[in-house]
């Protein structure tokens, strides 16, 4: 009795139930609506950007981009759909049905059943002009906005690519992806107070990036710093196309430059963006290692070369073509009586028992290095200024959002 009853009670719930007219439109990224083997009228609803407008007497042309792909979806409406608001810039719902373009631009294009605003655009107040390649410097001053053009957005999902290829190499290494701590200087929704840090000199190293230009130099000249003994190895190393010269020969060619640089090199002196270039100009723009860095530039916790009197440490800087230092690295000071009286001397033992203890208990020698991810963008991408491949850069006199 009690299932006779179920089955009823559904019975009647479906004969009064409306039937669909239509089958519901799929949502589809641009990217899938483009990629689509099979445009044979089926309903599709597409969401995105007005990239442009093109209005004749019978027909309206839209292309619509959300971000997906460089390419985008062309629309096709009835001229009644055009409207003030479709403007470039505007975000917009089309659904309608996908079909063989008869343009050879595109292979397929959205027949629009409708046109929804979802938010308008003044493009006459839009910072971003239709059919107008804008200087990257200009595009500089919106980084909320700058995503939306196709440069930008190349250079976001190239470096998308380069952040997966990187973590799916050490992960397949075995190496463990862990997060350190960040210091900010930015009180974050307010939940708590900011407080000072304090760069201790002679412990940690910043740098500044300087952007300048370089002249050409006879990679030739790169011969005469060498030593006699280091002969077969440069010539193994130039072969090889890369270059290994010491912090030393690096000062010496410097001296020798016919260039005027801002920061005077001096040996003891820290290689600046500007060194950097030249050397890599120098040599034939070709990467450059440079080694053995005096122990005075360099953090505490490098390997100390025992060469008096120069006093260098086993460091090491990649110098790549058009970006200067890619990444630095060093063999890390794995005997403790190094580091304890390094430490002693700048009065911080206490301070860092804890990087002594790594050295008490169970040691190993062992080295590490640090990439410039965005310098590496710049190196495969050929962009000249780093600010480009950061999605909201930070400089001096400009910290915009």
């Amino acid at each position: 009795m009690f299932g006779a009853r179920c089955l009823l009670r559904a019975l009647r719930s479906c004969s009064s139930a409306p039937c669909p007219r239509h089958k519901p439109s799929a949502k589809l990224s641009v990217r899938d609506a483009l990629g689509a083997q099979n445009a044979s009228g089926e309903r599709v609803k597409v969401q995105g950007w007005i990239r442009s407008v093109r209005s004749q007497k019978e027909v309206l042309f839209l292309h619509v981009n959300d971000g997906s792909s460089l390419e985008s979806l062309q629309v096709v409406a009835d001229s009644s759909f055009d409207s003030r608001e479709l403007a470039f810039g505007s975000s917009v719902e089309v659904q309608g049905q996908l079909v063989k373009s008869l343009s050879k631009r595109q292979n397929v294009e959205l027949k629009a059943e409708k046109i929804e605003v979802v938010g308008n655009c003044d493009a006459k107040a839009f910072p971003f002009k239709y059919k107008e390649r804008h200087p990257l410097e200009y595009l500089r001053q919106y980084p909320h906005l700058r995503c939306r053009t196709n440069v930008l957005g190349s250079i976001l999902r190239v470096r998308s690519e380069a952040t997966a290829a990187i973590h799916s190499f050490f992960k397949d290494s075995g190496f463990v992806h862990i997060h350190t701590p960040v210091i900010t200087s930015n009180d974050c929704e307010g939940a708590g107070e900011l407080f000072q840090v304090k760069v201790m000199e002679g412990l940690f190293k910043t740098t500044t990036m300087t952007v300048l230009s370089n002249c050409p130099e006879d990679v030739e000249l790169c011969h005469r710093f060498i030593s006699p003994g280091q002969k077969d190895r440069l010539e193994h190393m130039l072969k090889n196309n890369f270059l290994i010269i010491s912090y030393t020969e690096a000062v010496e060619i410097l001296k020798q430059a016919s260039q005027n640089f801002t920061f005077t090199p001096e040996w003891g002196a820290d290689l600046h963006t500007e060194h950097e270039k030249y050397l890599v100009k120098h040599c034939g723009d070709i990467p450059v290692f440079v080694i053995n860095y005096p122990l005075a530039l360099k953090p505490f916790y490098m390997r100390d070369n025992e060469d008096s009197p120069q006093h260098t440490v086993a460091a090491v800087d990649l110098l790549v073509p058009g970006v200067g230092e890619l990444f630095g690295g060093s063999l890390r000071e794995e005997r403790y009586h190094f580091l304890e009286q390094r430490l002693a001397r700048s009065g911080l033992t206490e301070a860092y028992q804890w990087y002594l203890d790594l050295r008490r208990f169970g040691s190993v020698p062992h080295g590490g290095f640090g990439m410039g991810f965005e310098r590496y963008l710049q190196c495969i991408l050929g962009i000249d200024n780093i600010k480009d491949v950061i999605p909201f850069p930070r400089f001096t006199h400009s910290c915009l959002l």
